[in-house]
């Protein structure tokens, strides 16, 4: 059984996951309008680098927001084309976008669940690696938010914690109490993917 598992396993390819809101744009609450979307400062030169490297790079969101009525459907489509146009305009990209739209206490009936994909739950994670041929196992997950954190270690990945965001209040006020800990704190992004790449580097020269 494992011997018909092993070429399977080696097609498999590492990614970097990220956060959107306090990771990818200035956290402002919940964005519900295209004007309040703003890449935060070395952004699109990160994920340029994992572009580089032939990292996949794939956002996982939750957004309760359109399960709570604050914003349509059609105005997080126009919110993920301007952040898809903003990191184009860099020459960077993010190779998919799954986002949770759910909540138990939603307005609207047909977002109104117990899902198995509101992060810190792992169902968008495992739906990514099935259909991209991920290793869960060799990637990482980048957040402000233990949630985000929680989620890498329930999946396996390798947890990493950036300060920008809910991330410095979350570090200070909320990581002493918790078991999860990050693998590797950055301040930012860029610093965040600076480690990620020498992490890889490092496996890469373990595996030749």
């Amino acid at each position: 059984m494992a011997q018909d598992q092993s070429p399977l396993k080696n097609t498999l390819r590492p990614a970097v996951f990220l956060d959107r809101d306090g990771t990818i744009n200035e956290q402002m609450g919940y964005i519900n309008h295209i004007s309040r979307f703003q890449l935060l400062p070395g952004v699109a030169a990160a994920i340029k680098k994992l572009n580089e490297a032939h990292i996949p790079v794939v956002v996982v969101t939750n957004q309760s927001g359109l399960a709570r009525g604050y914003f349509p459907e059609e105005l997080l489509v126009d919110v993920h084309e301007k952040m898809k146009q903003l990191l184009a305009e860099q020459g960077a990209h993010v190779d998919n976008i799954y986002i949770c739209p759910h909540h138990p206490e939603a307005q609207k009936e047909q977002y109104r669940l117990a899902c198995n994909c509101r992060k810190p739950k792992t169902g968008l994670f495992i739906q990514a690696a099935a259909e991209m041929d991920l290793d869960l196992s060799r990637s990482f997950v980048v957040g402000d938010r233990w949630s985000d954190l929680k989620s890498a270690v329930a999946c396996h990945a390798t947890p990493v914690l950036v300060l920008t965001g809910y991330g410095r209040g979350d570090a200070q006020y909320i990581g002493p109490g918790q078991e999860v800990q990050p693998s590797f704190v950055g301040v930012d992004l860029a610093a965040a993917v600076q480690w990620i790449l020498a992490q890889n580097d490092s496996r890469q020269n373990k595996d030749n």
